[in-house]
């Protein structure tokens, strides 16, 4: 590659393009334009403009079923659409996922609205040009006042909108997240339907971590009571009274929601994290099914 290359190691890969029943040990280059999967047999190039989804630990059928931690780059090649998947220990795998994600992500064009909700209130921002760029654990949105992190370990939730942007109906990624303990939503488009489609899964991975973690978390009726109370309740509101409980009881609950990164003080009083957010939504879903 002429350009420069932003990540080499030795890993398994299989691609459609080759058609081969079983992976092969070889060298994964990666540089800002293109991903080229090389071994003896000879090597595949994808050039980054063409992938429209990278998926991480799934591996579609007629790949082989000997893969294990892997990522998996969908692409067009001359009007088809093809995939490959490359394995390595899990290390090498986050790491590869993280730079192959920037590599196609940083320097997007966006139009951004931030904040566009704070709690329930619909702010009177607008719509602003910004660029995008990957940071560790962040989403950066560089506008020309200043820049909007997004740190993803406070992300509770996204949608996918449709908004009018300078006229055109455009796809607008919702993205839920309580920066210091307070809730807060930030609108963001792009032109390209493919990197918005991109974004969108770099940020359902982090989600799906969350998820993940919270099923080793297990709560007490207690606790699960005090979660909705805050969710339900006013920061000027005594949870002692709405719960029915001792002062005493309520710090204990409270200590082990924090120990458990479900609850984080604030100056307003005891704020879900969007763990807790999460763990409330199911509570509900389950309570109302």
């Amino acid at each position: 590659m002429s350009e420069s290359v932003i990540a080499d190691f030795v890993a398994s890969f299989n691609s459609e393009v080759s058609s081969r029943p079983e992976p092969v040990k070889g060298r994964i280059l990666l540089s800002e334009k293109r991903l080229v999967l090389a071994a003896d047999e000879g090597k595949v190039t994808i050039p980054l403009s063409s992938v429209f989804d990278v998926a991480v630990g799934h591996v579609p059928k007629g790949l082989g079923e000997f893969f294990s931690s892997t990522v998996t780059v969908a692409f067009d090649r001359h009007g088809d659409r093809l995939v490959a998947a490359v394995e390595a220990d899990d290390d090498k795998i986050e790491k590869f996922t993280t730079v192959l994600f920037k590599a196609i992500l940083n320097g997007t064009d966006m139009t951004v609205k931030h904040p566009a909700r704070v709690g329930g209130r619909v702010t009177g921002e607008e719509f602003a040009p910004a660029k995008l760029f990957l940071r560790p654990g962040t989403v950066r949105f560089t506008r020309q006042d200043g820049q909007v992190d997004v740190r993803l370990a406070t992300v509770s939730g996204f949608d996918r909108l449709t908004r009018e942007i300078s006229g055109t109906d455009q796809a607008v990624l919702a993205v839920r997240h309580m920066p210091n303990g307070k809730a807060m939503t930030t609108l963001a488009a792009t032109d390209s339907a493919r990197k918005m489609s991109i974004l969108g899964r770099y940020l359902r991975l982090e989600y799906s971590d969350l998820m993940s973690e919270l099923e080793d978390v297990a709560l007490s009726e207690e606790q699960i009571r005090t979660l909705v109370a805050i969710y339900s309740t006013g920061p000027a509101i005594s949870l002692p009274a709405v719960l029915d409980m001792e002062s005493s009881q309520v710090t204990m609950v409270l200590n082990d929601l924090q120990s458990d990164e479900l609850v984080v003080d604030s100056e307003e009083g005891p704020q879900l994290t969007p763990k807790g957010r999460v763990v409330v939504s199911n509570h509900l879903e389950d309570v109302n099914a």
